[in-house]
């Protein structure tokens, strides 16, 4: 699934505002509407079993050609799945690779579908980045007083013993970020800065909204 060739130019998307995949992480999702239920059937019964997630746009910044759909979205492969008695699913989808939305694919199936272009995302299919200028003390640091002024709880040596990316990436689909926000962290052209991204995020939330004294 590593390998450029096995990816497929068109694939179905998953619009959902909010909803953060990244490469090598994990999205739990609850499936329900009858259109995305066709969804799942019809992506388990591929080879690749992906579904990719897309932010939709808004409104005034979207083009004719994508139809209210960011251009940058993230595949993932049903990596586990589950069926209630009354006909729901519980899945969990496997970040695999970011992908720029060309076009959407016109047909007869109740949810959307895209054709899609992988160039520029070979890093996603790698093994796990590092992020040789992190300092961790000092974003725990950050976190702690953003966990405190938001009176969340956490596993705090989970977080301390999770690599980087791990670390990084959870927080940045966990966190309650707006999806614009959200979507700058998917757009992140490395770790180190959705790194800087999330830090200014969180920076900018302690702040109340004021942009003055932002870390960059």
């Amino acid at each position: 699934m590593k390998r450029f060739t096995d990816l497929p130019d068109v694939i179905a998307v998953f619009p959902l505002p909010g909803a953060l995949l990244l490469p090598r992480a994990r999205l739990p999702l609850h499936i329900f509407e009858p259109r995305y239920l066709a969804m799942l059937d019809d992506a388990l019964k591929t080879e690749t079993r992906l579904i990719g997630m897309v932010q939709p746009a808004p409104a005034p910044g979207a083009g004719k050609e994508d139809k209210g759909l960011h251009r940058i979205g993230c595949a993932g492969r049903i990596s586990q799945f589950s069926e209630t008695e009354d006909g729901r699913y519980m899945i969990t989808l496997s970040g695999l690779s970011r992908f720029r939305v060309l076009s959407e694919v016109e047909g007869f199936t109740p949810y959307r579908r895209c054709k899609v272009s992988w160039d520029g995302f070979e890093r996603d299919r790698e093994g796990v980045e590092e992020d040789k200028g992190f300092d961790r003390a000092g974003f725990m640091d950050l976190l702690d007083r953003y966990f405190s002024a938001r009176d969340l709880s956490a596993d705090w040596q989970t977080l301390k013993e999770a690599e980087d990316e791990l670390l990084l990436n959870s927080l940045s689909m966990l966190l309650d970020f707006d999806p614009e926000e959200k979507q700058a962290l998917l757009e992140a052209p490395s770790l180190a800065t959705r790194r800087e991204t999330l830090v200014t995020l969180i920076e900018y939330d302690l702040r109340g909204g004021d942009d003055e004294g932002l870390v960059q």
